[in-house]
């Protein structure tokens, strides 16, 4: 009995332990670290990169992260962004999607040779152009397509919408940077597989390469929008980049073959075909060439890059990848700073050990956050409106009421519209974390489906009182590009609401809204 019980707890004690392994595999799904003068870039280089980012006034920076010889050497966050969070792609989306039509051509599920027609019998015009009947997938992938306006995003059929679009050009002929032609590629893809564009990548690029949590906004027919709409953490999109610089290999296997990744990446057709190259290697990453959902840029790289400054950029010659989230009014100008002062610090060989300049470097990655608002007090107007209801005057907001309770260097705003409520708290000195299903602002508000079907929305809230009379809240949605300014001035019984500071057509600047204090 006794010799049983022992063979009994030593098969258990193994068995805990091969568990035990495979559970400490499984959890360590991050990139490897290093240091970044052994990977032959001066850490003080990169101290410069981060005093020129502080004083860039027309980007926001959210996150950093670059990788020298497949290994981190720097990333930072800036507060109230974080490492765990997912953040909206906007057009990088586009990368991911091209990506999954790499993996359908694999498999033989279709080939980039194949017409767009042959897809979608079903939603065809009466009549079918010479044009619209030539346009292929490869036309799809490197903006070529001949149409000469942009599908809309308002129908209930975006597939049926983009093939009654008339096609004006031959396809291939010129280019047009078109969302909408994305979104066609991941109506194919899903046409071909049976599964969603997310869905589809999941086995293939999603699990090998560790990324979990990302989602993808849908249009009608609960089709991925392909041309944006992809969220994913700041580490997610330098594997994928990574994974492009490996050409196509994760950890000794082929996942995506070679011939794709060359493919891909090169340049397919100009921008502007007028410009010399003389005039080219001067001048901005935007008109360096197009790929198949990538852009060429300068010193013989490529990106992907989303609106507002969302980049992986990868530098073959250097092996490494530069990866940004942003909220910028100069996105092109970040690359900018990429050439200036972190490419030349890549050099060939390890440099010699600066436990000094490491050591800044970490602490000052630590320490990277976005400005909070003051912390001001009124105590006046706090005791005489918390707890109070205004009603609001008609407004193209659909907000009826708005109610204020302030407690504890905190502000809980509720705003109630014509479908919902919503609960909003906002941090005196400090942010306050929060979620909410109320849909924050997006350049592609207007488009049918926008944002809906996503998980609750993770905010981030501050205020400050602008003087005795002005209230300004700060809401950062911290898993996309934008933020959110509410100023309310109060004046006796009544508010006056305006949004100064928000992003979108849905969010566009519109009079102050009136409001009274309902009896």
């Amino acid at each position: 009995m006794k010799k049983t019980f022992k063979r009994l707890s030593a098969l258990l004690f193994c068995i805990s332990l091969i568990l035990i392994s495979c559970t400490e595999k499984k959890e360590d799904k991050s990139l490897p670290r290093s240091v970044p003068e052994a990977e032959g870039v001066s850490s003080k280089a990169i101290i410069t990169f981060l005093d020129s980012a502080a004083a860039n006034t027309r980007t926001e920076f959210h996150s950093f992260m670059l990788l020298r010889h497949g290994k981190v050497i720097a990333e930072g966050w800036w507060d109230p962004y974080r490492p765990d969070l997912i953040h909206t792609m906007y057009s990088a989306s586009k990368s991911f999607t091209s990506t999954a039509v790499g993996f359908a051509v694999k498999e033989k599920k279709l080939s980039i040779e194949d017409q767009v027609i042959s897809f979608f019998p079903d939603k065809l015009p009466d009549s079918i152009s010479p044009n619209l009947e030539q346009l292929k997938v490869k036309h799809l992938l490197m903006m070529s397509t001949g149409q000469r306006r942009e599908p809309p995003t308002t129908t209930q059929d975006w597939v049926k919408s983009y093939l009654e679009t008339p096609v004006d050009f031959e396809p291939g002929s010129r280019y047009r940077y078109s969302s909408l032609a994305t979104f066609m590629l991941s109506a194919i893809v899903q046409k071909v597989s049976g599964e969603k564009v997310i869905d589809f990548l999941t086995p293939r690029l999603f699990e090998p390469l560790d990324i979990e949590g990302m989602d993808w906004e849908t249009a009608p027919g609960d089709i991925n929008t392909g041309g944006w709409g992809l969220r994913v953490k700041t580490e997610d999109m330098a594997k994928l980049g990574q994974l492009y610089l490996n050409k196509g290999k994760w950890n000794g296997k082929q996942l995506l073959p070679e011939e794709w990744v060359e493919e891909a990446t090169s340049l397919k057709i100009q921008q502007r075909p007028e410009l010399t190259q003389e005039q080219r290697e001067s001048s901005l990453d935007d008109v360096q060439g197009y790929c198949y959902q990538f852009w060429r840029a300068r010193h013989n790289s490529y990106q992907a890059n989303g609106a507002f400054g969302q980049f992986i950029l990868i530098i073959p010659e250097k092996d490494a990848v530069v990866v940004f989230t942003a909220n910028s009014n100069d996105m092109w100008g970040e690359l900018d700073m990429v050439w200036k002062y972190l490419y030349p610090a890549m050099k060939d060989d390890p440099l010699p050990a600066d436990e000094g300049s490491v050591a800044q470097l970490k602490q000052r990655l630590a320490s990277l956050a976005l400005p909070l608002p003051p912390k001001n007090s009124n105590e006046a107007i706090t005791s005489k409106i918390s707890g109070k209801t205004f009603t609001l005057a008609e407004n193209n907001r659909s907000i009826k009421n708005l109610t204020f309770q302030f407690s504890n260097d905190v502000c809980l705003l509720n705003i109630k519209t014509d479908a919902a409520c919503f609960d909003l708290s906002f941090g005196s000195g400090k942010w306050e974390m929060g979620e909410t299903l109320r849909h924050g602002p997006s350049i592609f508000a207007t488009a049918v489906n926008a944002l809906n079907g996503l998980p609750p929305f993770k905010i981030a809230g501050a205020y400050t009182w602008k003087d005795d009379q002005s209230l300004e809240l700060t809401l950062r949605y911290i898993e996309s590009v934008h933020n959110e300014i509410m100023n309310f001035r109060f004046e006796d019984n009544k508010v006056f609401v305006d949004f100064p500071g928000a992003t979108g057509p849905a969010f566009r600047k519109i009079p102050p809204i009136e409001g009274t204090i309902a009896e």
